[in-house]
């Protein structure tokens, strides 16, 4: 089968489908004219006024979908993001996967979100989940200290310094099986 020639003059392969595309601009058919038209629309569309605030979210976003489609994101990104990438990828992708370890360990726990909030600032428990959020993260021991209730990051850090230097028992296990 031969390559199509597009608007433009240039070949596009036979297995490129536009059909769908022009459809939902109520256009019919994939042929010269409809071609013509689709090239009108978007010109027409890259004329009109723009609202500035509307483009906000392309010029700082990384995503562009719904909130699902975001976590979606941030879960296949987790353990892939570097560097390279921007900050705020970085922070996103920290904070999802301590959601996620949070989650796990209310779970275990069988604590509600409540029930974190109302247990004392040095708890064992509260401690041993935030060395588990600094082990496997990079949320600073500020925000961890937010996210857990354990107070003013200064407490919380000399909180978890301490029961990190708690001997080990037996199996070589810190408190609490961390």
């Amino acid at each position: 089968m031969t390559p199509l020639l597009s608007s433009a003059g240039e070949y596009r392969p036979f297995w490129l489908r536009v059909d769908r595309l022009l459809g939902e601009h109520g256009i019919q058919g994939d042929t010269p004219a409809g071609r013509q038209e689709w090239e009108r629309q978007m010109e027409r569309r890259r004329l009109e006024e723009v609202d500035e605030e509307a483009l906000e979210e392309f010029r700082r976003g990384w995503y562009l979908g719904s909130e699902a489609f975001r976590q979606e994101c941030l879960e296949q990104m987790d353990g892939k993001v570097g560097q390279n990438h921007p900050g705020q990828i970085r922070l996103e992708t920290a904070e999802a996967k301590a959601d996620r370890l949070i989650a796990e360990e209310l779970a275990r726990l069988q604590w509600t979100g409540a029930d974190l909030a109302a247990q004392r600032k040095n708890h064992p428990s509260k401690l041993a989940i935030a060395a588990r959020l600094r082990r496997e993260t990079t949320l600073s021991v500020r925000r961890i200290a937010e996210r857990l209730h354990l107070g003013k990051p200064e407490g919380a850090r000399a909180n978890l310094h301490k029961w990190l230097k708690q001997p080990a028992n037996g199996n070589g296990q810190t408190p609490l099986g961390i």
